[in-house]
């Protein structure tokens, strides 16, 4: 069953949504401004598809679309009266996936939700980095040691995928800097950030997996088996 997150401050159309889509199959968790969706979205629970207002009584949708793009890729269809062409335009080019004008049919979102979950089902494909007892899933972004699973920040994430996809090869404090100013968006990251996340990253995992070179950068020194393939 695909949860869906809807942000959408009209009681009245929040309500007859959630009805509409719970009747449809899906899991439908509901939140009527963007403090309550990004508790949501720190809960750690699993969000297949966010159906967002782009005006909300606490801000707009665009900026909560730039926290959902920081820690998944599930899509994000706007819902909204807004119907200018200049609002569309910058919905996707800043990673929306759909836009949709109120009033709509009921029949036509249920079609574009079903489209865009079943186009990220058909994006995804198992792939898997294994390191001794540590495994990244890619295709669920979970990383796990001996089975139990590791609460990583993006960033700290987005560092051991470029390690482990990379074993053996030095890997730059320049490449690692590039890797982490992805990870914060338009924060620019600097030396100390770095040192800060390859030593939280190293308390997570076994000890002397990240190897320093000095004033070169750092080293991934276990052996990794990869499962599948990546697409994209």
């Amino acid at each position: 069953m695909n949860t869906i997150l809807l942000t959408e401050d009209d009681y009245y159309l929040r309500r007859d949504l959630k009805e509409l889509l719970t009747k449809e199959g899906f899991s439908v968790v509901a939140a009527r401004s963007l403090s309550e969706s990004m508790q949501k979205l720190l809960s750690g629970q699993e969000i297949d598809l966010f159906l967002l207002d782009l005006w909300l009584p606490d801000g707009d949708g665009y900026a909560f679309l730039s926290e959902i793009r920081r820690r998944t890729d599930a899509p994000v269809l706007f819902l909204t009266a807004c119907d200018d062409e200049a609002s569309v335009i910058r919905a996707l080019e800043e990673g929306a996936d759909d836009y949709i004008t109120k009033p709509f049919r009921k029949a036509e979102l249920l079609s574009r939700i079903r489209a865009n979950l079943r186009r990220q089902s058909l994006q995804r494909e198992e792939y898997m980095l294994e390191s001794g007892g540590l495994t990244v899933d890619i295709s669920a972004h979970e990383v796990r040691l001996d089975g139990e699973l590791l609460p990583l920040r993006p960033a700290e994430y987005r560092l051991l995928l470029l390690f482990m996809e990379n074993p053996g090869c030095l890997i730059t404090r320049d490449r690692l800097l590039s890797a982490l100013e992805e990870a914060y968006d338009d924060d620019a990251a600097d030396d100390n950030t770095l040192n800060v996340q390859i030593s939280r990253l190293r308390k997570a995992l076994p000890a002397g997996l990240v190897e320093t070179e000095r004033g070169l950068g750092y080293r991934f020194k276990g052996e990794v088996r990869k499962r599948g393939s990546r697409k994209g």
